[in-house]
Protein backbone atom coordinates (compact mmCIF):
# COMPACT_ATOMS: atom_id res chain seq x y z
CA UNK A 1 0.00 0.00 0.00
CA UNK A 2 1.20 3.33 -0.54
CA UNK A 3 0.93 5.87 2.45
CA UNK A 4 -0.07 9.37 2.75
CA UNK A 5 2.92 11.24 2.34
CA UNK A 6 3.48 9.20 -1.02
CA UNK A 7 0.16 10.61 -2.06
CA UNK A 8 0.79 13.86 -1.12
CA UNK A 9 4.52 14.05 -3.17
CA UNK A 10 2.51 12.64 -6.05
CA UNK A 11 -0.03 15.78 -5.71
CA UNK A 12 2.59 18.38 -4.96
CA UNK A 13 4.32 16.81 -8.13
CA UNK A 14 1.36 16.64 -9.84
CA UNK A 15 0.52 20.47 -9.24
CA UNK A 16 4.02 22.19 -10.11
CA UNK A 17 3.68 20.40 -13.28
CA UNK A 18 0.83 21.91 -13.87
CA UNK A 19 1.86 25.05 -12.44
CA UNK A 20 4.76 24.83 -14.76
CA UNK A 21 2.64 24.03 -18.69
CA UNK A 22 0.83 27.02 -17.22
CA UNK A 23 3.47 28.87 -16.97
CA UNK A 24 4.60 27.49 -20.22
CA UNK A 25 1.58 28.94 -21.91
CA UNK A 26 1.56 32.67 -20.85
CA UNK A 27 5.21 31.98 -22.20
CA UNK A 28 4.22 31.23 -25.20
CA UNK A 29 0.95 33.13 -25.09
CA UNK A 30 3.57 36.32 -24.80
CA UNK A 31 5.93 35.09 -27.26
CA UNK A 32 3.16 35.00 -29.70
CA UNK A 33 1.60 38.44 -28.89
CA UNK A 34 5.14 40.11 -29.50
CA UNK A 35 6.04 38.20 -32.30
CA UNK A 36 2.95 39.57 -33.47
CA UNK A 37 3.84 42.92 -32.68
CA UNK A 38 7.06 42.59 -33.98
CA UNK A 39 5.64 41.40 -37.70
CA UNK A 40 3.12 44.32 -37.79
CA UNK A 41 5.62 46.81 -36.68
CA UNK A 42 7.61 45.36 -39.81
CA UNK A 43 4.96 45.20 -42.15
CA UNK A 44 4.30 48.99 -41.59
CA UNK A 45 7.95 49.47 -41.98
CA UNK A 46 8.10 48.02 -45.26
CA UNK A 47 4.73 49.71 -46.42
CA UNK A 48 6.53 53.04 -45.68
CA UNK A 49 9.50 52.43 -46.97
CA UNK A 50 7.74 51.47 -50.49
CA UNK A 51 6.05 54.90 -50.02
CA UNK A 52 9.35 56.68 -49.65
CA UNK A 53 11.09 54.92 -52.86
CA UNK A 54 8.12 55.60 -54.94
CA UNK A 55 7.91 59.39 -53.45
CA UNK A 56 12.14 59.73 -54.56
CA UNK A 57 11.56 58.17 -57.65
CA UNK A 58 8.70 60.87 -58.47
CA UNK A 59 11.25 63.58 -57.29
CA UNK A 60 13.92 62.29 -59.28
CA UNK A 61 11.75 62.21 -62.44
CA UNK A 62 10.85 65.57 -61.36
CA UNK A 63 14.43 67.31 -60.61
CA UNK A 64 15.54 65.54 -64.03
CA UNK A 65 12.72 67.72 -65.82
CA UNK A 66 13.65 70.91 -64.33
CA UNK A 67 17.04 70.56 -64.57
CA UNK A 68 17.04 71.71 -68.62
CA UNK A 69 15.21 75.01 -67.43
CA UNK A 70 17.46 75.48 -64.56
CA UNK A 71 20.25 75.40 -66.81
CA UNK A 72 18.36 77.76 -69.37
CA UNK A 73 17.86 80.59 -66.33
CA UNK A 74 21.44 80.44 -65.20
CA UNK A 75 22.45 80.98 -69.04
CA UNK A 76 19.66 83.77 -68.77
CA UNK A 77 21.11 85.01 -65.86
CA UNK A 78 24.85 85.22 -67.35
CA UNK A 79 23.44 86.98 -70.86
CA UNK A 80 21.31 89.51 -68.78
CA UNK A 81 24.21 90.34 -66.54
CA UNK A 82 26.24 90.76 -69.64
CA UNK A 83 23.82 92.87 -70.97
CA UNK A 84 23.83 95.18 -67.84
CA UNK A 85 27.19 95.55 -67.91
CA UNK A 86 27.19 96.22 -71.83
CA UNK A 87 24.27 98.93 -71.17
CA UNK A 88 26.42 100.18 -67.80
CA UNK A 89 29.58 101.05 -69.86
CA UNK A 90 27.18 102.63 -72.64
CA UNK A 91 25.58 104.43 -69.88
CA UNK A 92 29.08 105.76 -68.49
CA UNK A 93 30.32 106.80 -72.35
CA UNK A 94 26.74 108.27 -72.82
CA UNK A 95 27.20 110.35 -69.69
CA UNK A 96 30.99 110.83 -70.55
CA UNK A 97 30.27 112.45 -73.51
CA UNK A 98 27.11 114.34 -72.55
CA UNK A 99 29.29 116.08 -69.55
CA UNK A 100 32.07 116.98 -72.50
CA UNK A 101 29.28 118.14 -74.89
CA UNK A 102 27.45 120.22 -72.35
CA UNK A 103 31.09 121.40 -70.79
CA UNK A 104 32.23 122.78 -74.17
CA UNK A 105 28.34 124.58 -74.55
CA UNK A 106 29.49 126.28 -71.49
CA UNK A 107 32.64 127.13 -72.92
CA UNK A 108 31.29 128.44 -76.16
CA UNK A 109 28.68 130.41 -74.39
CA UNK A 110 31.09 132.09 -72.02
CA UNK A 111 33.03 132.83 -74.55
Amino acid sequence: MIDGSVHQQLGTLIAEVKNLREDFRRTEDRADASLASTVRRMDELFERVGTLEGAMSLTKEDIADMKPVTEDVRKWKLIGMGALGVIGIGGAALGVTFADAAKRMLMLLRG
